[in-house]
Parts: C-alpha cells; structure tokens; sequence
C-alpha cells in the first residue's frame, strides 16, 4: 500500500457503474430492466460521478438479450437520457440463444454499443472479439482467473483491445486482492499492454474500490456486482453505491 504521509495528490478517476448484470427485481426492486429505467439510472450515475457505463439490456419480457432491436432500444434511451457518456454492453454467453448462437444477433447489431465485454473464459471468447472489432466496437477483456490471464497473453487478436477487466468473483476481499496482484503481475510479465479495470463481486466490491484507489486503477461499482453498501446495509440505488465508490476513488493522500 502506499505510505500516505507522502505529498498528497488526487489520482485520475475512471469509475464505470454497472447497472443491472442479470439481476432482477426480485433481488431488488430498483434493479433497472427496462430502457427507460435504464436510462434514468445513467443519468443518475453520472450525476453521482460515473464515468462510463456497463448494462445488460433487455428484452420487452425482462429477460437478457442481444437481439439488435433490444440492444437498439436500450442504446438509443441511454444516449438520449446522457449523451455522450460512453455505452457498454456484455456479451456473455448465457444470453439466450447461448453459445454460438448468439454470435448471430452481435454480428447484425445495428446500432452499436462504444464497447462490449468479452469473457476469456468462453469458448469462443476470440470469434466474439473479432466479430466486435469487425463491427468497431471497442472491445473490453474480462479476465476471471490466471487461466483467462494466460488465454489473453497467447491471443494474437488484441487488436480493439479498449480495457482489460481483472474480474473477481470471489467474496473474499482479501482473496480477491490477492489473485487481483497476480494477474496483474502475470500481465506485465507477459508484456501485454493495455488499460486496467478491477472490481470485485458480493462482499469484495468495496476491498477491491480500496484496492483500486491504491494503485491508481480503473474501478466498476453498481448493483450488477453487489445490491450492498460497505457497511453491509441494502443501497437504496446504483446512484448511491456510485456516490459510496467515488467518496474511496477521489481520497486525497
């Protein structure tokens, strides 16, 4: 960690809100699912201090999707709602149709998101990634563990790389620290370039903003990695676990 009784200064901030994940409104009732709660959301975040912005849109059954019309009805309500505000989206591939398939909804997506996550432990995580670049789509690396690390060092296509996430799933916060340094490390040993992002899942959320704000890093926060405060308590909103994010990644020290 690093000694704070030195010259204080204020580290760049980038700090991207993740809205919504898969969550549901079961888990809490202001998960935003729909385009226009989706939009409302980014403008709070940004009032809050976000950055940029992670979603998953929806279909009009609340369910998951990268259909290109929902992907085009959710960008297009966000960008109305804050324009200008860089647009991402995931790709994962448990959204139905799943696996392949829905390679085929990415590739005649019509408008277009400013990124998409792309998770290295997938099986087709390189077609992904070359259907984004294809597209101009800037492309976010997810990287779960040093087996994904390892994936992404051999890649020969890192091109449109726009952000590596270092992703951990684990509540632990030390544990998540941990494996967080050797990642990183792994990734410089390999010599592979590119801007980080770190954030944590559950209870390793908050350690992992500390985490962040000590190294100078990128950072995520909202309720598609924790529905809970620092303190343990419920957030009332992603506005508010952002205002919580923002108060640890702008400390001067």
């Amino acid at each position: 960690m690093p000694d704070r009784s030195r010259t204080s200064r204020r580290l760049p901030v980038f700090l991207q809100a993740c809205l919504n994940g898969g969550r549901t409104k079961l888990e809490h009732s202001h998960i935003p699912v729909t385009a226009s709660e989706l939009a409302a959301d980014a403008q709070a975040v940004r009032l809050a201090g976000a950055n940029a912005l992670h979603v998953h849109p929806r279909n009009l059954s609340g369910e998951e999707s990268l259909a290109p019309d929902d992907v085009a009805r959710t960008l297009d309500a966000i960008r109305k709602a804050v324009p200008g505000m860089p647009v991402g989206i995931g790709t994962g591939a448990w959204i139905a149709p799943g696996g392949r398939s829905r390679q085929a909804h990415i590739r005649n997506w019509h408008v277009l998101p400013d990124y998409a996550s792309v998770n290295l432990g997938e099986e087709d995580a390189p077609e992904v990634m070359n259907i984004l670049h294809e597209k101009g789509v800037g492309i976010e690396a997810g990287l779960l563990d040093l087996d994904d690390a390892e994936r992404f060092a051999d890649l020969s296509m890192t091109r449109g790389v726009q952000r590596i996430l270092v992703e951990m799933p684990m509540d632990d916060g030390l544990e998540a620290i941990d494996l967080c340094r050797r990642i990183i490390a792994m990734l410089r040993d390999e010599a592979v370039a590119g801007d980080l992002l770190v954030h944590g899942e559950g209870r390793s959320v908050w350690p992992m903003l500390e985490f962040a704000a000590d190294e100078g890093l990128a950072a995520r926060a909202g309720f598609e990695d924790s529905v809970l405060l620092a303190d343990g308590s419920p957030a009332s909103s992603n506005a508010e676990i952002i205002e919580n994010a923002m108060r640890i990644l702008t400390r001067v020290f």
